[in-house]
């Protein structure tokens, strides 16, 4: 009993090490990769992250896997995956036998059924996928492209598109400063660091604030510098 109570101890103990190893070796390894495994996931990544995971996974249950063999097939595959997508990135014709090339699903408004055969793309989720971009009618599309991470690409027939403030001749109402919206404070909290990549400080910050006759930063939940400068804050549940 005592010989057997020590074995599962050992047991239990090994099979929290490997789920340490695995897991700080899946992350490691994930981050070395890039984020293009999340955000653009092409086919080849797609197939790089299943099999990735599934050594992972064997890594921490199956006890005939030694952990050195585990890391190293873990290792092994990712060196693997990070060459090919540094050829991905020089080698146009590689790149064409690894991620494949966009392919025109819709042309000068006509689908092309050859390209939906090729993508193995059928009319419904064609028309889903328009769905999902505001288009309900495949005449209004001039061209659509099933792109190669399995997304599509519209461009709407021109008496279709939207009309923008260029084409009316509309000046903006408001400069733009700053490029995007940025966030200062954060639960009450000033984000020291965005303040710093918009080249401003705390002083003026809290003149800002003071404008709104807010006294105190705690009192304000969030805050966030808009294009033209305008500072917009949210006290608790009301907007100053």
């Amino acid at each position: 009993m005592y010989e057997k109570a020590v074995s599962d101890k050992m047991a239990v103990t090994e099979l929290i090490i490997r789920i340490l190893i695995g897991f700080f070796a899946l992350y490691m390894l994930t981050r070395i990769l890039g984020r293009k495994e999340i955000s653009q996931m092409t086919f080849f990544n797609f197939v790089s992250a299943i099999a990735i995971g599934s050594i992972a996974a064997n890594v921490v249950v199956n006890q005939s896997i030694s952990i050195r063999n585990g890391v190293i097939a873990l290792v092994g595959w990712s060196i693997i995956t990070f060459v090919l997508d540094i050829f991905d990135v020089k080698f146009k014709s590689l790149r064409r036998v690894l991620t494949g090339n966009p392919v025109i699903v819709i042309k000068k408004g006509q689908i092309i059924k050859k390209s939906l055969l090729l993508s193995r793309l059928d009319l419904d989720t064609l028309t889903s996928m328009l769905r999902q971009q505001n288009v309900f009618s495949i005449s209004e599309v001039d061209y659509a492209i099933f792109e190669k991470n399995g997304k599509l690409s519209v461009l709407l027939k021109e008496k279709n598109q939207f009309v923008t403030k260029k084409d009316m001749k509309i000046s903006s109402l408001h400069p733009k400063l700053y490029p995007i919206p940025t966030d200062v404070i954060s639960d009450g909290k000033v984000v020291k660091s965005n303040l710093k990549k918009l080249n401003l400080n705390e002083e003026w910050l809290n003149q800002q604030l003071q404008k709104q006759r807010i006294t105190n930063i705690k009192d304000v939940i969030f805050a966030q510098i808009q294009t033209d400068g305008r500072l917009d804050t949210y006290l608790k549940n009301e907007k100053v």
